[in-house]
């Protein structure tokens, strides 16, 4: 599995924390020193099966300091993953990619389900 986080957010330190604890083992990336690819988000989203608008950082500086909330709407699928694949802290983490699954934001109740 890859686990795709940000070191300084205190909810991926929980994920990660709490994959420790479940054994389970992953590969680790910084979000912001490798950002996810808009193939690869394209990717990952297809296989959450949800909305694209979910993995944006929607509570993060730089979503409003451009103001996507407004601005999302209009655009289109191929703009918004070139923007989320531009700066990784606009998306949303952490993200955990598996073989069978694809977990976006750490809710321990649907990681102990996908995972355990």
């Amino acid at each position: 599995m890859l686990f795709i986080w940000y070191p300084k957010c205190t909810t991926c330190q929980k994920a990660k924390k709490w994959l420790e604890a479940n054994g389970l083992a992953c590969a680790e990336r910084h979000i912001q020193e490798e950002p996810p690819t808009a193939a690869e988000l394209a990717d990952w989203q297809e296989r959450s099966g949800l909305p694209l608008k979910r993995f944006f950082n929607t509570s993060g500086l730089a979503y409003k300091a451009l103001h996507l909330k407004d601005r999302l709407p209009a655009m289109d699928r191929e703009e918004q993953l070139a923007l989320l694949a531009s700066d990784g802290m606009l998306v949303k983490r952490p993200i955990l990619v598996g073989e069978d699954c694809v977990l976006v934001g750490f809710r321990e109740e649907a990681w102990r389900q996908a995972l355990l």
